[in-house]
């Protein structure tokens, strides 16, 4: 049983938002503060916050959806042990989020002093991209196709 703080009921029950995810890649980030990391997704990524409490958030973002986890809400959860209680998370891990311009990400990142790792360049791969460093150590890397 998930542990949460939440009071009230959340915008739709849990069993409904999971059928609601049908196909695709799903990413589920464990933070401590979703508060924080949600705040981050729409202020630096452009997000659309479908849903936000204490405990859980959907979050929108060039078509797709993602999750943002309390990590209170995993203390009776088969990955207890994965997280480190503190310290940077996601190392190794790039959330690349294809068709998100990252010149706008990497002013907005600035303003709102994110640690920008790399600022928007054109790759060879055929992107023009950049390394943005959200809460927690999750690294986005918002990009855009070459002409």
């Amino acid at each position: 049983m998930m542990v949460k703080k939440r009071t009230g009921e959340p915008w739709m029950p849990a069993p409904q938002f999971g059928r609601s995810l049908s196909r695709g890649i799903g990413i589920n980030l464990l933070v401590p503060d979703v508060a924080e990391m949600a705040g981050f997704c729409r202020e630096v990524l452009g997000a659309t916050i479908v849903y936000a409490d204490e405990d859980f958030a959907a979050v929108e973002l060039a078509g797709s959806t993602f999750m943002l986890h309390a990590d209170h809400t995993y203390r009776d959860h088969e990955m207890v042990g994965v997280v480190p209680a503190e310290g940077v998370r996601g190392a190794g891990v790039e959330i690349r989020v294809y068709g998100l311009d990252p010149d706008l990400v990497e002013t907005r990142a600035r303003q709102l002093g994110a640690i920008v790792l790399s600022g928007s360049v054109d790759k060879p791969h055929g992107l023009r991209e950049c390394h943005i460093v959200g809460p927690n150590g999750y690294v986005f890397v918002p990009g855009i196709a070459l002409r």
